[in-house]
């Protein structure tokens, strides 16, 4: 029972470090350096854009397909992951030029991929957050948040991507500001083209977080400060080594030191106890 707790605690975090963003820090584009994001999409053609909700962990590699499953469970890189990505509804245009485009990233526990739009139910917290950013077609866009909904999976309306019709375009934004659970004073028109972060939450039966921003002109990013690099010039174990082994939670560590104690007792226990003698014919 010990051996299999441990396992499941490092099953547990192994998903929740493939689903960290700072694994893709190194791929993230900027204005000056694009080189890292096209050795990205290099490894995985599907991968077209960049999505950061500024000031919080949503900072990732956006991907689309013909289908909106194969992200589920599989990584921007192309590979298997429970995790998945963050991927763009098959039906919406990768120029975004679509009224609504709707994005899918999994709810997970430490903030990970959308794990932090329920924070956005918090009227101060959705207040101190208005911003996003989009990186496509080689150039970033802003994103002004103006409403979180939460409402069911089986919602036809919010979830009908790419709307044509301007009658239902403007039913669409109506529909948004009936629902908003949190909410800020912006014109949204049937002319703007509306971001949709959508995940899924325990609130309600088949509950979705929805949060919506429009895109526009200008640069919400913050000026790129340049970290100085600190070179390790000791021996022994380095810095990096030193962070794979700080990623995992101290109570992995108890557990994992709590059980090799209770190994080497049974041990010295069974190797302890005298052999039976032999009895003399």
């Amino acid at each position: 029972m010990l051996l299999i707790g441990v396992y499941s605690l490092w099953d547990s975090q192994q998903v929740y470090n493939a689903a960290d963003s700072n694994n893709y820090v190194a791929f993230r584009p900027t204005v000056d350096d694009t080189v890292s994001f096209e050795e990205l999409r290099a490894v995985n053609p599907e991968v077209f854009a960049w999505l950061t909700v500024i000031d919080t962990p949503i900072d990732y590699p956006m991907t689309q397909t013909t289908n909106n499953d194969k992200y589920i469970n599989t990584n921007a890189e192309g590979a298997y992951a429970l995790s998945g990505a963050i991927f763009l509804d098959y039906r919406n245009s990768p120029d975004f030029d679509d009224f609504n485009s709707i994005i899918y990233g999994h709810h997970m526990e430490k903030k990970m991929m959308f794990g932090a739009l329920s924070d956005f139910a918090e009227a101060s917290y959705f207040d101190a957050h208005p911003y996003g950013n989009l990186y496509y077609n080689g150039s970033d866009h802003g994103i002004d948040f103006f409403a979180l909904v939460l409402t069911s999976a089986y919602d036809h309306l919010l979830f009908s991507p790419a709307i044509a019709d301007g009658d239902r375009r403007q039913e669409y934004i109506d529909e948004i500001y009936a629902k908003a659970v949190c909410r800020r004073d912006l014109p949204v028109t049937a002319e703007d083209q509306i971001i949709v972060l959508s995940t899924c939450t325990s609130a309600i039966t088949n509950g979705r977080y929805l949060l919506f921003g429009k895109l526009c002109d200008e640069n919400h990013l913050p000026p790129v400060v340049e970290k100085p690099v600190v070179i390790n010039r000791g021996k022994g174990v380095d810095a990096k080594q030193l962070n794979q082994f700080a990623q995992y939670p101290v109570g992995l560590w108890i557990v994992v030191i709590v059980f090799l104690i209770l190994l080497l007792i049974a041990i010295r226990v069974l190797t302890s106890r005298k052999r039976p003698k032999r009895k003399k014919n």
